[in-house]
């Protein structure tokens, strides 16, 4: 979090000493980039695990949500850093979490005013499950990198402001099972610099 957050510093400390050539340049955290962008989705996760056995509670978590920025390099393609948190499901008699650091490439093809994106990256997840010994349900920590990719379309309201609608998936490793996928669906605003 305090990565993104210097990102993000960095990003604001750039867009104020920048002197802009064309009205088509801006800043970018992402090397060799310019059209800089930081964006945040809201959504509902849906967790691949199973819920055990005995009987146990057992529901998806109700809000995910995503925080990221990024830049293009050119019209079509460009990539972006974010922190995503898919937040906290039951399963047999305690919860599972997880959130990671999501790297990914871009491309987009504008239409007008909308234009269909996608994405294809790798996520740095940590995974945490706790469960009652009765479930069956492997416990413990999980960390590290595996795939992600994703799709959408967004809606430009203004040169700077878009509405986007995502699907994207993550996958992350548990403890006991190795790599299940998370799915997300999500609404989200892009603020352009």
């Amino acid at each position: 979090m305090a990565a993104l957050a210097l990102a993000f510093s960095c990003v604001a400390s750039a867009q104020t000493t920048t002197t802009t050539t064309t009205s088509s340049s801006s800043p970018s955290v992402i090397p060799y980039s310019a059209h800089g962008y930081l964006g945040i989705n809201v959504g509902t996760p849906d967790y691949e695990n199973g819920c055990g056995v005995g009987g146990f509670p057992c529901s998806d978590s109700t809000t995910s949500f995503n925080l990221y920025t990024g830049g293009m390099f050119n019209n079509y393609f460009g990539a972006e850093i974010g922190y995503v948190n898919f937040g906290k499901a039951k399963r047999g008699g305690g919860r599972t979490e997880a959130q990671g650091i999501n790297l990914s490439l871009v491309g987009r093809v504008p239409v007008g005013p909308v234009h269909l994106f996608g994405k294809i990256g790798t996520t740095y997840g940590r995974t945490e499950v706790s469960a009652s010994a009765l479930s069956g349900i492997p416990t413990g920590k999980e960390s590290g990198w595996e795939g992600s990719y994703g799709a959408g379309v967004g809606f430009d309201l203004s040169q700077r402001s878009t509405i986007v609608l995502e699907w994207a998936r993550h996958e992350l490793r548990f403890a006991g099972v190795g790599k299940r996928e998370i799915d997300t669906t999500s609404i989200g605003y892009v603020h352009r610099f």
